[in-house]
């Protein structure tokens, strides 16, 4: 759950912890009995956690078709992440990639620990793709077929210009926002985003991560992963891999801001595409990723761990963005309060100043007319609250009985 200290600072993080634990527990009863049903839910919930609990806001039918889509596109991403790999390999296997889920006997050795399975074990994924109706089918095969192209093409050509950058994301992003907004229109329960906005959905989900992850990413052995476009870094640095040198963490945090102003440019086409959502659980699970997306780089902005570790939101703060993003005035504040959080740290002599001011003006105008920021509780914390010992007293004995229903609920099962 959290820790005691999170909570204990955080007490209103308590009951979003706990539904988030009872949420989590429930979808790993939701495993279906069927073997090949079974191992797509359970290796959907060992390779993203997150996406695994998101996506129970679904219907069975429209929620299986995203999990198979989920699972072949992280497939497809196995391919194309193992270094490893010689190139003459990787490249006809990833232009193949769609040809391959209607194969109920292919499988391709790569990857490590989970990813490994997955791979390994593919022929339950493809066995769960051809039991989806036709139009789920076809919309998982055309975006895996662009995928899998625009993949290969970037292994023989790095991300220099903010362009490539731009396309780049939309290869390994922005096809998976269009291929949603594909399967929410064959459930016949959305009309079909524009390709535009739906672009967008994913480019502002990869932006966030290839920010926050730019760490793991330089790091990777054997060969590095580079994402962030050559146009930016070099404004600052004269290779990448020197922002993480403490000598340029000036330079390096400069960089990083131009990162976090660039990625901003896609939120109120985000706003747009969640506001035109008519179904909930399909809003919900649109709405909770780009809650977490703009927090994330609330957190990440002006933030020099960044490029000393993964910066995280806390799991409590996590918790409320799942427990609390229902409609479309939660996200409305959502990032109103994040955005707000965001300009209190920008820096008047940080060279993209003025651009990220702007950005984030934009978002707050979006939101304020809205209408829907009255009457709501605040994500950001302005003073920090002084606990006295009844209160510390009192939580203490909640979680012992918390984790003691727990232990024998463990025990019976």
């Amino acid at each position: 759950m959290g820790s005691l200290g999170a909570i204990l600072k955080h007490p209103d993080d308590l009951y979003p912890l706990l539904k988030l634990k009872m949420a989590v527990r429930h979808a790993e009863k939701q495993i279906p009995s069927e073997p090949h049903w079974a191992f797509c839910y359970s290796m959907l919930q060992r390779v993203s956690r997150s996406f695994a609990l998101v996506v129970q806001q679904l219907g069975t039918e429209l929620r299986n078709a995203v999990c198979i889509f989920y699972l072949v596109l992280r497939a497809l991403d196995t391919v194309e992440d193992d270094t490893s790999i010689p190139t003459d390999v990787k490249v006809p296997i990833l232009i193949a990639f769609h040809r391959h889920i209607y194969d109920r006997d292919w499988h391709f050795s790569c990857g490590t620990k989970d990813y490994k399975v997955l791979m390994d074990q593919f022929h339950d994924v493809s066995t769960a793709f051809l039991e989806l109706e036709k139009g789920y089918q076809e919309a998982i095969e055309d975006i895996t077929k662009r995928m899998g192209a625009g993949m290969a093409k970037f292994i023989f050509k790095e991300v220099e210009t903010i362009g490539d950058y731009e396309e780049y994301c939309h290869y390994v992003a922005g096809l998976v926002g269009l291929g949603l907004s594909k399967l929410f229109h064959a459930s016949e329960l959305e009309d079909l985003a524009s390709d535009s906005i739906s672009n967008s959905m994913g480019l502002f989900l990869q932006k966030t991560n290839i920010i926050r992850d730019y760490l793991e990413d330089i790091n990777e052995i054997p060969k590095s992963r580079m994402f962030w476009p050559r146009e930016i870094w070099s404004k600052y640095v004269n290779k990448l891999e020197d922002l993480k040198n403490e000598e340029n963490s000036v330079k390096a945090v400069q960089c990083l801001n131009d990162m976090v102003t660039n990625s901003l440019i896609h939120v109120n086409d985000c706003l747009k595409y969640m506001s035109a959502l008519r179904e909930p659980g399909i809003f919900r699970f649109c709405a909770i990723p780009q809650v977490m997306a703009i927090g994330t780089l609330a957190m990440c902005y002006n933030n020099i761990n960044v490029f000393k570790g993964v910066v995280k939101m806390r799991r409590g703060l996590t918790a409320q963005i799942i427990h609390r993003t229902k409609t479309m005035a939660d996200v409305y504040g959502a990032f109103f309060d994040f955005s707000c959080m965001l300009k209190s740290k920008v820096d008047k002599n940080d060279p993209n100043a003025a651009k990220t001011l702007s950005s984030l003006e934009a978002i707050q105008k979006t939101c304020r007319e809205s209408g829907a920021l009255n009457k709501r509780k605040s994500y950001i914390i302005r003073n920090e609250l002084k606990y006295n010992s009844v209160l510390i007293v009192l939580l203490f004995i909640i979680l012992s009985i918390i984790f003691a229903s727990l232990s024998a609920n463990r025990s019976s099962d």
